[in-house]
């Protein structure tokens, strides 16, 4: 029994001492972001003040798909957690000409998380007043997703499921995802690590027209590889057996084979890298 309590107190303390760890890493990336906010992103010649702040909401996971639309300026970050609810973290940045207003504009940003997409709401953007909202949510590991940006950023970490992924003008990242995942990006970078031994699911379709594509694959990995470019050169980061006219286009079977992996793009370079086991 002194055992067992001990066992049980110890993984109290373990986990203890990575919520704590967890926490203060987010209170410092959120003391830089908001840092980065207040000061503009760098962008010495707007004479605009702006208003930086963040919300968290807390959700109950149905099982249902987890929609987000992160608006014009927005981006969207999904990264899997071993929880059964859905935590929403929303950045809102406003500008206006005065920092009075610059508040009033956050005030009238709703974020909704009760119909069948997260998104906010706000008014409209004019040539002084403006606004964006960016979301990170930690979802279940087995989760549907269908995300939208448009001019933002989409990654998504660490989760597996049916996935509807568009980046209108932005970069999407996927890391450690499986599932039936589809991704698009119209002006965007492609940037996708693999992980395990195989692809877990039914497999990956992920496409950008213009920008580059970074694939990291571990060592051993078995799938059915799809990758290439129409205007780009290719780098190879290790040997690949193929077969027939090589081209800015390749197909190969990786290892024992299993479920597409493709990542295109029509105007950009594509990098293959080896990653770890």
């Amino acid at each position: 029994m002194q055992f067992r309590s001990l066992l049980a107190f110890s993984a109290v303390l373990l986990t203890l001492a990575f919520t704590s760890s967890t926490a203060a890493s987010q209170k410092d990336d959120d003391e830089d972001w908001m840092e980065r906010c207040r000061s503009g992103w760098g962008n010495d010649d707007s004479d605009r003040e702006r208003f930086c702040e963040i919300r968290e909401l807390g959700m109950r996971s149905n099982g249902k798909v987890i929609a987000v639309d992160a608006g014009r300026n927005g981006g969207v970050s999904i990264r899997g957690w071993d929880r059964d609810s859905v935590h929403v973290r929303v950045k809102i940045q406003t500008q206006d000409d005065s920092e009075a207003g610059a508040k009033q504009i956050a005030s009238q940003v709703k974020v909704e998380t009760g119909g069948d997409v997260i998104r906010a709401d706000g008014p409209d953007s004019d040539r002084r007043g403006s606004w964006s909202a960016s979301f990170e949510i930690f979802v279940p590991r087995r989760s549907d997703l269908r995300l939208e940006t448009h001019n933002g950023p989409i990654s998504v970490r660490e989760v597996s499921g049916a996935m509807q992924l568009d980046a209108h003008n932005g970069p999407l990242s996927l890391k450690s995802v499986g599932g039936d995942v589809h991704g698009r990006t119209q002006n965007g970078p492609l940037a996708i690590e693999l992980s395990g031994a195989k692809w877990d699911g039914a497999g990956l379709d992920a496409e950008t027209r213009n920008g580059p594509v970074i694939l990291t694959i571990p060592e051993s990995y078995s799938a059915q590889l799809e990758t290439g470019t129409v205007n780009g050169p290719m780098t190879l980061g290790f040997p690949l057996t193929l077969s027939g006219r090589i081209n800015r286009r390749i197909s190969t079977t990786l290892g024992q084979g299993g479920p597409t992996v493709r990542a295109v793009t029509t105007n950009g370079p594509v990098t293959l890298k080896k990653g770890g086991k």
